[in-house]
């Protein structure tokens, strides 16, 4: 792939005569800036043609120009929006005014001045004075008129942020929606807290894990996959209400919905079962969806759609997981029966979540739990208090994929022992994607957690959900890509 926007020549002379004028093109500061959108805000109701005695202090990018003669207007672009400038030789003095006008579309450069309304009817700045911030030695891409080719989009995200205006508002979204979360779980009395990321054995999901090595140790680390058991060992220590919010690590495939480092919000919540999670997360992304006015087009009030998997994926497929428990044979036969494509090498319990993640999750369009998974999918969840064999478990769906996850959690010592004993038969025979056993999570819990609600929401996939995004790459700044 050619170098997108490669430097240009023109623009390394401008550098040099700048320099040699005595104008230093990188300056350390410019202080007192105010949003371009500020100036909207307190001036937008003028009349055409109305001055003002306002004056305002804004720096940004130069996006547009014309002009002739000794008057030019400019239009300056920064986070918050754009603004029209309007430059004179006779404020400026000719030097300066055409120091300004020579400057390049992507320069950056601080102005001051006092508002009006343009005959045309455009609030404009009046520059009584500007200062170039930093020369841009290549051209901004498409001349501001946009960046369509996928992959510089996202292998130079700042590119795209500076041609797409709805990009950048995207990101803005995403900031606010963790800002919401935040506020949102504070105000009921939850503690964020930070867990280790590199951690001495990975635990709380089914996934391969990064691994890298400490020097000064001598020994191996890996990224944490999930925040879950050191965020229970907490709730053992008496803490009750916690949450973290921050990256997990997968070493696992890229899609539309998987990224290999990916942004998690877990809690956790003392005297709380799966029931009381569910009821929480149908409050939050209610909240958090009002507070960033976006929805997905979804009906995202309370409550919502419950439905146990043996029900949704009978459903869809007209297949009973359960009445053939534990037979894979009998499962693959029964998917053939129907047409249905289904890898028969996988064991049982893998099966039944191909099924449900490749004919009910695809179906799922306005947000739905799907309740009361099998106990060999979930070897962190607590048994259902009357079906035998499964967990008390759910996962969110919404738009198509999955976005939470949640258990009424294992708090029996001794069988979470057996669980992580099955898991690593699981490993012997075979398997990559299991939980390997942590010795010292079981020693925490033979000190007693209370019955706990534990609930992990996929922050890229709610921004996904929310914005109407059907890629995770459009919702992650720099996405892994592929050399």
């Amino acid at each position: 792939m050619a170098e997108p926007h490669r430097p240009d020549d023109d623009r390394r002379t401008k550098l040099d005569r700048l320099r040699e004028a005595g104008v230093d093109p990188f300056p350390h500061t410019f202080p007192g800036v105010r949003p371009v959108a500020e100036v909207h805000a307190a001036h937008d109701g003028l009349e055409a043609g109305e001055e003002t005695d306002a004056s305002y202090r804004v720096a940004g990018r130069i996006a547009a120009r014309r002009g002739h003669g000794k008057a030019a207007f400019i239009d300056l672009a920064d986070r918050s929006g754009r603004l029209q400038l309007h430059a004179r030789a006779d404020i400026l003095g000719e030097e300066s005014f055409e120091r300004l006008v020579g400057l390049d579309l992507g320069d950056l450069i601080g102005v001051d001045g006092t508002a009006f309304k343009s005959r045309r009817g455009e609030l404009s700045l009046r520059v009584t004075d500007w200062v170039l911030l930093a020369k841009s030695l290549r051209a901004p891409p498409e001349k501001f008129h946009g960046l369509e080719d996928v992959e510089t989009r996202y292998r130079h995200r700042e590119l795209d942020l500076i041609a797409n205006d709805e990009v950048r508002e995207l990101f803005i979204v995403r900031s606010r929606v963790i800002a919401a979360i935040r506020r949102f779980l504070d105000e009921r009395g939850f503690l964020e807290v930070e867990t280790p990321v590199l951690q001495p054995l990975y635990g709380g999901a089914l996934s391969r894990p990064f691994v890298t090595h400490h020097n000064a140790l001598d020994r191996d680390l890996y990224l944490r996959i999930a925040t879950e058991l050191y965020l229970k060992r907490l709730i053992v220590g008496g803490l009750e209400r916690v949450y973290e919010l921050g990256k997990d690590f997968r070493n696992e495939g890229i899609s539309h919905k998987h990224n290999p480092e990916f942004t998690m919000l877990e809690w956790y919540e003392a005297y709380a079962d799966y029931e009381d999670g569910a009821r929480l997360l149908e409050e939050l992304v209610a909240h958090v969806a009002a507070e960033v006015g976006q929805s997905g087009g979804l009906d995202l009030s309370p409550p919502w759609r419950r439905i146990t998997l043996r029900e949704a994926i009978l459903e869809k497929t007209g297949i009973d997981v359960l009445a053939g428990r534990g037979d894979a044979r009998a499962l693959a036969a029964a998917t053939r029966e129907r047409g249905l494509e289904l890898d028969e090498d996988e064991p049982w319990p893998k099966m039944v979540d191909s099924l449900l993640s490749k004919h009910v999750e695809p179906t799922l369009e306005q947000p739905t739990f799907v309740f009361d998974y099998p106990v060999e999918l979930s070897p962190f969840a607590k048994a259902h208090r009357s079906e035998p064999g499964l967990v008390e478990r759910w996962e969110c769906f919404a738009s198509g994929i999955e976005i939470a996850n949640a258990f009424t959690e294992l708090n029996d010592p001794d069988e979470q022992r057996a669980r992580f004993e099955a898991q690593r038969r699981q490993t012997e025979e075979g398997d990559e994607e299991t939980q390997p056993y942590d010795e010292d999570f079981v020693r925490a819990l033979e000190h007693g957690m209370p019955p706990t609600s534990g609930v992990g929401l996929g922050i890229d996939r709610l921004v996904m959900v929310l914005t109407e995004r059907t890629s995770i790459r459009e919702v992650v700044l720099f996405p892994a890509m592929r050399t």
